[in-house]
Formats: structure tokens, sequence, C-alpha cells
């Protein structure tokens, strides 16, 4: 299995007058967040609201900005999150993917809409 890669296009909710980014973005259904570059959060003139304690992949911890509210675009689905500012590339993390409804396929490295609500996005609230 490989990396899956997907464009999500992302706006300001708070500055609609800037203009949305479209970014590819590695698609992490092992990760939780969205985690974005500095550039993009210059870009979409997001301010930081908090910091997390985030643990990496290699076991270690460290202090993150933490950006908000973002909007996320995919296809026919829109998701809002905020997002942890760190790496040199977009990661889509499994919140905002099951806030869409959106499944990987690793066979096919493609992030896709759910087959089984293919208009309109599917949750359980109970």
């Amino acid at each position: 299995m490989g990396l899956t890669n997907t464009t999500i296009q992302l706006k300001n909710p708070r500055q609609p007058k800037l203009e949305a980014v479209n970014i590819e973005a590695l698609a992490d259904t092992g990760a939780l967040h969205l985690c974005i570059p500095n550039h993009v959060k210059i870009q979409l003139g997001l301010e930081e609201i908090d910091k997390k304690e985030v643990t990496l992949a290699d076991g270690s911890t460290r202090l993150i900005p933490y950006v908000g509210p973002i909007e996320i675009h995919y296809k026919n689905r829109i998701g809002f999150a905020g997002a942890l500012v760190m790496g040199d590339q977009a990661l889509l993390g499994a919140i905002p993917m099951e806030d869409m409804d959106l499944i990987v396929i690793p066979k096919t490295r493609e992030v896709l809409i759910n087959p089984l609500s293919p208009n309109i996005a599917m949750s359980t609230a109970k």
C-alpha cells in the first residue's frame, strides 16, 4: 500500500474576500487532524487560537499552533475544522474525513465520497 494524496480546497470563513487555496493533501486515516504548512496559514489569514501538545509518529511530543476555523471543500462535500500548523505538506486526517463522509481506497490510492451516501454526507449522532 502506498500513500494516498488528494486535492482539497481550503477557505477562511472569517475572511470571505480572501481567495480559496487548492492544495495537495496526504489523506491519512491514522492521523486525527487537518494539518497545514505555515504558508497556507498565511495565505488564508488564519489566526492562532490555541496550541496543542501533539505526539508525532516517532513518539516525541511538540507544542504546535492550532488555527481555525477552516472551511474544507472536497467534490460535493463541505466540512469545517481547526488545523495544526506543521510540516511542509497538508495532511487530511480522520476527523475531517469522517465529517465529510469520505473513504480511502488503499488499492487504488483514492479518496472517494462514501458510495453509500453519494449526495449528502451521513453521520451518526447518538
